[in-house]
């Protein structure tokens, strides 16, 4: 199996000239200044308010969480479950037979090899942050209409984690990769999201309307990424608290500061990585972490109830394919603001991270799938993560429900679980615990070390109108701006919950105008395949005519040989 990475795989576009690319770089000067200056201006803008009016933010924050984010979750409903049904549309029709690239092209990649980049793609601090966090959050508070007692409490939340971390996550990659793919490898354009709407909107795309479009890809991604430096530092910060490194207040808070400090480690890592080079530390690093996570997984499902957590990973794939349209559908209409906030504060935001997320997953996966069909796409997209972070939660969460049913408990304690916490309170009950939260600490900082290096890198190939190679400068601004968007965040909501309430509203409100982009890329290329589609089966019609035709003039031909021969007077 490859031990490729996002991070190493994007720095092989460095040796690949630009496609179709008018706007690049020279002598380290920007030439697409109509995205790259209004994208960063309002990053930075939003930066210097956050910490000129912290409070005035906060409070209008407070503000659209409640008003905007909680009245549009069936908005985010039912777009991200459309994603999933034009995934498998696209699976079962006959446009899964073209081919994402020249029509006699193999694949880039072996199988093998893809598929482990998928799930070094499918992989993140998400994972380590709410492994154990967010099973436990649901089974403590349970989605509104559960029904009473802890089995029932126990599978509605295994339920609910997988369907916000199954095929509706990835579903929402499949829409930008797939646009990107076909834009980049069959039609020769650029690495931009523009060209993904060409189909759509024509000409269009190289105006004014393609530069909102970018603009609108690039911020989101940047406060997506933001919001899983927030996870990732809160996280650590917990974990040093509760390890005894770090001082924390009664609550077990560590202070904000002390955040603060870890993210601007954190990017100076992320930022040096940029600077040096990919292909050297971070590539190892990456291709460690992948080993560690796994280690670290199979630790906790050999020293923990191995037998239970197997016989109910496979008990909750039924349970969730069973369950998967009505919560697909869920809204909790009839369930007033309990239910407003539930989903507010889990699918809602759930889709809106993704959402956030996928410009820069989307190029990723569009890069390593040079060469294979749109059928192979869509499924491998759709299901090898799925299966890998499904796996990870039936783990780390089974182990929390069991530890809370079965075991001592003690990590929901009056009705609440420490999000922060819950994975050491966890890892404190097994074996050699010091030694697996250490590697937990490390796990989640090199996990974002390595996201930062290669979202920081997207970005700026997104900001500079495709180029695979951007100026290295422009590339520390934009790693050092994800760490201020974080970092500024948190000062605004502090080091609690609220700071990470508020990373979490930026990520939905940037992702619900982006989403109207998602919409017309899908209808966009979905409009692509069909046309490509008919041409190559008139094409091929045209050539089984042809060859009808010509099989005909032969025989006719022959024919005619016979008959003049025939006619020859014989001696």
């Amino acid at each position: 199996m490859s031990s490729s990475t996002p991070t190493e795989t994007l720095d092989r576009e460095e040796n690949t000239p630009p496609e179709n690319n008018d706007e690049s770089t020279k002598n380290g000067l920007i030439e697409a200044p109509r995205v790259f200056w209004p994208a960063a201006v309002l990053l930075l803008a939003f930066v210097a308010i956050a910490l000129i009016w912290p409070h005035q933010l906060n409070e209008v924050l407070g503000k659209a969480n409640d008003t905007v984010v909680g009245d549009m979750g069936w908005f985010y409903v039912i777009t991200v479950t459309g994603f999933v049904f034009y995934a498998i549309w696209l699976v079962l029709s006959p446009m899964g037979d073209i081919v994402l690239g020249k029509p006699e092209e193999d694949p880039e990649f072996s199988l093998p090899s893809w598929f482990a980049m998928l799930f070094a793609a499918g992989m993140g601090i998400g994972l380590v942050f709410w492994g154990v966090a967010e099973p436990l959050n649901h089974f403590s508070t349970p989605p509104p209409g559960t029904a009473e007692g802890e089995p029932a409490r126990a599978r509605a939340a295994m339920d609910s984690t997988f369907l916000h971390w199954g095929l509706h996550a990835w579903a929402i990659y499949v829409v930008v990769g797939l646009a990107v793919a076909y834009a980049v490898h069959r039609k020769g354009r650029s690495v931009s999201i523009r060209w993904t709407l060409e189909p759509l909107l024509g000409d269009r795309v190289k105006g004014w309307l393609g530069d909102v479009i970018d603009i609108l890809a690039i911020v989101g991604t940047l406060f997506g990424i933001a919001t899983s430096l927030g996870f990732g530092v809160s996280q650590v910060g917990a974990g040093l608290g509760y390890l005894g490194v770090a001082d924390t207040d009664d609550s077990g808070t560590v202070s904000k500061w002390l955040l603060v400090a870890l993210i601007i480690g954190i990017t100076a890592i992320a930022t040096c990585s940029v600077v040096t080079g990919v292909d050297k530390g971070i590539k190892f690093l990456s291709n460690l972490n992948m080993v560690v996570a796994g280690l670290l997984m199979a630790a906790v499902l050999l020293l923990g109830p191995t037998m239970f957590l197997l016989s109910d990973f496979v008990q909750q794939i039924g349970s969730y394919l069973q369950n998967f349209l009505s919560m697909s559908f869920r809204t909790f209409a009839f369930q007033g603001d309990d239910g407003k906030s539930w989903l507010s504060g889990w699918t809602t935001f759930y889709w809106g991270w993704w959402i956030s997320w996928s410009p820069f997953v989307g190029v990723f996966i569009a890069r390593i799938s040079r060469g294979r069909t749109v059928r192979e796409f869509v499924a491998g997209v759709l299901l090898v993560p799925s299966v890998v972070g499904c796996l990870w939660f039936a783990i780390f969460g089974g182990s929390g429900i069991y530890r809370e049913m079965y075991g001592p408990g003690g990590i929901i304690k009056d009705g609440k679980v420490s999000t922060d916490l819950a994975l050491f309170q966890l890892l404190d009950g097994l074996p050699v615990s010091t030694l697996l939260s250490v590697v937990a600490i490390i796990l989640v900082v090199v996990f974002f070390v390595t996201s930062s290096d290669s979202g920081s890198f997207v970005v700026d190939m997104l900001a500079s109108g495709g180029n695979p190679n951007p100026p290295v400068w422009s590339r520390v601004m934009w790693a050092s701006l994800e760490g201020a968007i974080a970092a500024a965040l948190i000062l605004v909501g502090g080091a609690g919950g609220e700071g990470l309430a508020a990373l979490q509203t930026m990520a939905i409100l940037v992702a619900l105008p982006f989403s109207i982009v998602l919409i017309l890329m899908a209808v966009s290329t979905g409009k692509e395949l069909v046309g490509t589609h008919a041409q190559l089966v008139h094409g091929r019609r045209r050539k089984f005519e042809k060859s009808i035709k010509d099989e005909l003039r032969k025989e006719l031909t022959d024919l005619r040989t016979r008959g003049r021969e025939s006619d020859k007077p014989r001696r």
